[in-house]
């Protein structure tokens, strides 16, 4: 099979999986939300910019970004924007799948890439002045495992869902308030700054088993109800407020075309809503096991070493 024929095939699957999804009956700018592609991108330039010509002109001491990094930092920002401002977005607001993959995007995966691929010197002169101690308490390991998962869950109560998705001001500062606190929480297991780490690595398997302890009941409150628990997927109504979020002009027009969420939707109503439960839970078991596996390797490794080292006696003067 040639390139081209290869192409052509690759092209003609996508097509397929859009229309599949509906995704043909949305602009181009609703689909891919050009001004916040320009947002992104500009914070990318922003990020080589800091490591590369700021960085040797301010601070030459400091290690250089590692490709490992860069990679973190781009692939980061390039899935961040695909799930609140690419077809993922969109997707979110027809299928509560998708809306679940969004959230465990945003959340579970995005920001300890980002703290990886920031260097430290960085993160050292974003934190250097005094007025950042007025908020040190709130990096408290205990209070950031608890905010994190106490606003994730409370934002999966039905009531508090179906607002915060029909409320655009009240949506953005949600979410935004999400997002900060994901990387507080992040901070305690993959924190960027050596001299800043509170945890050692004990403590942060302990931390991470406690984040998926937390997080488990509002996945299976989602994977378990017997029936729709949230408006937004399953009244035309609420659907097509929440719908103003992502689309140009009046949402009330879908109402004109389709019948509501259920249009798009490729399963019932109550599966698609287990199947959302079930990505975020995997998702989550995935990210934390990951995390686990690296901080116990890093740990077993560290101890052996230490183990290998010559007990010198002092008194004797051999080993």
């Amino acid at each position: 099979m040639g390139p081209s024929s290869f192409a052509e095939k690759r092209l003609a699957l996508l097509k397929g999986a859009s229309t599949m999804l509906g995704l043909q009956y949305f602009r181009f700018e609703e689909l891919w939300t050009p001004l916040f592609f320009f947002g992104m991108a500009a914070i990318v330039i922003l990020y080589f910019y800091l490591i590369g010509p700021w960085r040797e002109r301010h601070f030459p001491q400091a290690p250089a970004a590692t490709t490992l990094q860069k990679a973190m930092f781009v692939s980061a920002a390039a899935m961040f924007y695909l799930v609140h401002g690419g077809p993922l977005n969109l997707l979110g607001h027809l299928m509560f799948t998708f809306h679940m993959v969004n959230m465990s995007v945003s959340y579970l995966i995005v920001p300890p890439m980002v703290l990886v691929g920031v260097p430290s010197f960085i993160w050292r002169k974003m934190f250097e002045a005094r007025f950042w101690k007025k908020f040190s308490l709130l990096m408290h390991p205990i209070i950031t495992l608890v905010l994190f998962n106490m606003l994730f869950s409370i934002y999966h109560v039905p009531l508090v869902h179906d607002y915060v998705m029909t409320h655009f001001t009240v949506h953005r500062l949600y979410y935004f308030i999400l997002l900060v606190t994901a990387f507080m929480m992040w901070w305690q297991i993959a924190c960027p700054v050596p001299e800043w780490n509170r945890l050692n690595d004990m403590k942060r398997m302990a931390y991470v088993f406690a984040n998926g302890v937390l997080l488990t009941p509002a996945c299976a409150l989602i994977i378990f109800a017997k029936g729709s628990m949230y408006a937004v997927y399953s009244d035309p109504n609420v659907w097509v407020t929440a719908m103003g979020y992502c689309i140009t002009g009046d949402p009330s027009r879908l109402l004109d075309s389709f019948s509501g969420p259920q249009f798009f939707n490729l399963m019932d109503v109550v599966e698609d809503q287990q199947l959302g439960g079930i990505v975020m839970k995997l998702v989550q078991e995935l990210m934390y096991g990951i995390i686990l596996a690296y901080i116990f390797k890093q740990w077993f490794k560290r101890e052996h070493k230490e183990d290998e080292l010559p007990n010198t006696n002092p008194n004797t003067g051999t080993a």
